[in-house]
């Protein structure tokens, strides 16, 4: 269940690749793993391209929603142009998921990509593979939900085989 520590995750990206939803579907499945959770959001210039970035704390028992520069345990980058932008974010030893993790030549729906990062990073959280199924089943119109559980498959196999 949940620990006493706090993890600190930044997602970031750019307007229109889903930093926003894929912080909803990682929210949800924090949630569901009976956390205490807090999120904050940075829009910009999203609907412009601009940067987007998401914030979530979860543990025991969480007071703020935004992690404090250089304490972010992950750093889920969506576009390789906010790498350097975020950086700055992620604690000594830390993880950073950068958009070349994973191949975007394997995904069937590129719009996917966000998810398919989130099962990537999953890997690393305590959270149980069938409450993140729930969450995407939650967060997402029914219509798209089968082609991002093969998109947050493959974030889980990359991870397990980061050769490809």
């Amino acid at each position: 269940m949940a620990s006493s520590k706090i993890t600190n995750i930044v997602l970031a990206g750019i307007g229109g690749q889903g930093v926003l939803k894929a912080s909803d579907i990682l929210s949800e499945a924090i949630f569901q793993a009976g956390y205490d959770i807090k999120k904050s959001e940075i829009h910009g210039m999203s609907q412009r391209g601009g940067s987007v970035t998401s914030d979530i704390r979860y543990g025991d028992k969480v007071f703020s929603p935004m992690v404090p520069v250089g304490e972010a345990d992950f750093l889920l980058i969506l576009n390789e142009t906010q790498v350097d932008n975020n950086k700055h974010m992620l604690k000594p030893g830390g993880v950073m998921i950068a958009p070349d993790a994973i191949d975007m030549n394997l995904l069937k729906n590129k719009r996917s990509f966000n998810v398919a990062l989130l099962g990537l990073l999953s890997t690393y959280l305590d959270i149980d593979e069938a409450i993140w199924q729930q969450a995407i089943t939650t967060c997402l119109p029914e219509k798209v939900v089968d082609v991002n559980r093969e998109a947050f498959a493959l974030g889980r196999q990359t991870a397990a085989n980061p050769g490809r």
